[in-house]
């Protein structure tokens, strides 16, 4: 177990990949969103899209004591139950994708999954949909996959929240109940597909106290009547990431 804490410890750009967890904490804090998207697109540059994942699904269990308890009673428990277990039972093929999947070409989707997201979230594109429990199995079940196979389990979810007649404050703990529970639940299923290592695990212990740290600093700074600049930060910092994590960059 040292062993594994030491490589942990002496991953490349462990700086970076603590700073972009800070901030992915403290935007999805106040935001409910954008925590993957805001991680992601740097991970990759340091890490294998499988083990960034793993390991930002670790560090996401802080949120069960900091964002979580405050959300929890905001939220349509029955709706945002259909929306984890259907995301739960397709992210495990996501995974399976991931795994078969060369790692340029999942870091090239991650990038454009992410620029394509916040194109949408820009332009106030929107889900025209009634929200019955079939439509939450569809959205939970695409959610679900592209979670699986990238790590970004939110924007699917978010876009179509952002359908609904709900409020900033209950749209925001529904978002922050479903990425945290999935991300809690991406571990045993990646685990059951042999993908889930010991170092992983260990940096994502690493990364745990950063991203709680983040999540309660935004979550302090939240203030419902000031919701967009606040989604106009996280949209800034997610574009930032964005052009990060593209591969060109660092000659791949």
């Amino acid at each position: 177990m040292p062993e594994v804490v030491l490589a942990a410890l002496e991953t490349a750009g462990l700086g970076w990949l603590i700073l972009i967890t800070i901030v992915a904490g403290i935007v999805y804090g106040f935001a409910g969103f954008g925590a993957a998207l805001i991680y992601m697109p740097v991970a990759v540059i340091f890490l294998a899209p499988v083990m960034a994942i793993a390991a930002f699904s670790v560090s996401a269990m802080s949120s069960v004591v900091t964002v979580f308890p405050k959300a929890l009673p905001l939220v349509n428990r029955k709706a945002v139950t259909v929306l984890i277990f259907s995301a739960t039972v397709s992210a495990s093929f996501g995974i399976w994708v991931l795994r078969m999947t060369d790692v340029i070409v999942i870091r090239w989707a991650v990038v454009i999954f992410c620029g394509l997201t916040l194109v949408a979230l820009i332009a106030g594109w929107r889900y025209r949909v009634e929200p019955t429990t079939g439509t939450r199995v569809l959205i939970g079940g695409a959610a679900g996959f592209v979670g699986g196979l990238s790590g970004l389990m939110g924007p699917i979810m978010v876009l179509f929240q952002l359908a609904g007649r709900d409020s900033i404050s209950t749209t925001r703990a529904t978002t922050v109940v479903f990425l945290t529970v999935t991300s809690i639940l991406m571990l045993p299923l990646m685990a059951v597909q042999g993908v889930l290592t010991a170092q992983a695990v260990a940096l994502g212990v690493v990364l745990l106290v950063p991203y709680g740290i983040g999540a309660l600093i935004g979550q302090a700074l939240f203030r419902p009547e000031r919701e967009r600049f606040y989604r106009a930060v996280a949209y800034a910092i997610i574009g930032l990431a964005t052009l990060a994590g593209v591969p060109i960059w660092n000659g791949m």
